[in-house]
């Protein structure tokens, strides 16, 4: 059943209020500061109801309301207002991306970095598993007489770029042959599929297996280094200038859970089919046993295809209507890279 468009209000007062300030707010700060038209009684009974409801709490007899877990996501998915980037956020956000980013893993590092920087709040970015992604073409150019870079594409983007040993005395014309012939090989063949590859390199022609061995080596590499389901965290320390974790045992359980990356990827890991995921609390909605936080990540595509997802994890008093706002404009400049194009900052400037 739901509420009342009042106590929506005063749900969306104590909120609002508890996000800047971190301090219980009473029925006659909210009455002053919010809801000038309802009288003290008034905001008083509907404080107590919301209370028996599960919305709200008193930390002490004498002290005001603070918003509960089931208050914030009322608020995140029905009350928070749409928060519009600055000229300046915009700027900053457009700067790590005005340059030519060629790899998914670069991607999604410069993600985390500005979101962190915008927000105030530790990010989190996690590369998606590439073992199925799918090898589009591999470009391999001579660099001097004895090495070749290699380009290895796939349907995500570039995977990776290296330079490998090459024998000497090869024309250009060798290895303008050789790459639309691995190329052919090797589309639309999976990672995986490569990474087991004697049934591939049977079927082929002896003379290019060396190629073949040393392109495998750079993906067997790249997958063995951190290149599958990696989580990269910018600013974790940043936990700490919130005042909820001015707590010792607070502060501890959540440096210890970023430090274990790994424990992260079930939280960070959503439906592709939902652009932004928010996941408020510490019962069932984060995971079982973590110390109680809120998490909000975004998928991530570019021209098209998903790269990943990346976002905060903080404090539930965080600034959602900020964060959602990053991600998104993050979102669309990412989807518009392969174009050349910008995001129209027209929808985006300061009011």
């Amino acid at each position: 059943m739901g509420i009342s468009e009042r106590k929506e209000k005063i749900i969306q007062a104590v909120v609002d209020s508890y996000i800047v300030s971190c301090e219980p707010i009473s029925s006659a700060e909210i009455k002053q500061n919010f809801l000038p038209d309802l009288s003290s009684a008034t905001i008083r009974n509907e404080l107590a109801a919301l209370e028996e409801m599960g919305y709200l709490e008193q930390p002490h007899t004498s002290a005001g309301r603070v918003p509960t877990a089931e208050a914030y996501r009322l608020y995140v998915d029905k009350l928070m207002p749409k928060r519009k980037l600055s000229k300046s956020e915009l700027k900053v956000i457009n700067s790590y991306f005005d340059h030519k980013i060629t790899e998914i893993d670069e991607i999604l590092r410069n993600t985390a970095k500005v979101i962190t920087e915008i927000t105030s709040l530790t990010s989190v970015a996690m590369v998606p598993n590439v073992k199925s992604a799918v090898v589009d073409s591999i470009k391999i150019v001579k660099l001097n007489d004895k090495t070749a870079l290699v380009v290895i594409v796939t349907n995500l983007g570039i995977l990776k770029d290296a330079t490998v040993e090459i024998a000497e005395d090869l024309n250009e014309q060798y290895f303008i042959t050789a790459s639309n012939f691995i190329s052919t090989a090797f589309h639309n063949r999976t990672i995986e599929e490569i990474m087991n590859p004697d049934d591939m390199i049977n079927e082929l022609l002896a003379e290019y297996e060396q190629l073949f061995r040393a392109i495998i080596s750079i993906i067997t590499d790249y997958v063995e280094n951190g290149g599958v389901g990696d989580i990269v965290l910018e600013g974790s320390t940043k936990i700490l200038d919130h005042p909820e974790y001015a707590n010792v045992r607070k502060a501890r359980a959540m440096l210890e859970m970023l430090e274990a990356k790994e424990q992260l990827a079930p939280m960070l890991q959503g439906s592709n089919d939902v652009s932004l995921n928010i996941k408020i609390g510490k019962d069932n909605e984060i995971a079982e046993g973590m110390p109680e936080c809120a998490i909000v990540t975004a998928n991530y595509r570019v021209g098209g295809v998903t790269i990943g997802n990346a976002g905060v994890i903080g404090p539930i008093r965080m600034d959602y209507s900020k964060v959602v706002s990053v991600l998104d404009y993050i979102g669309k400049t990412l989807n518009l890279l392969p174009e050349g194009k910008s995001v129209d900052d027209n929808n985006n400037d300061e009011e």
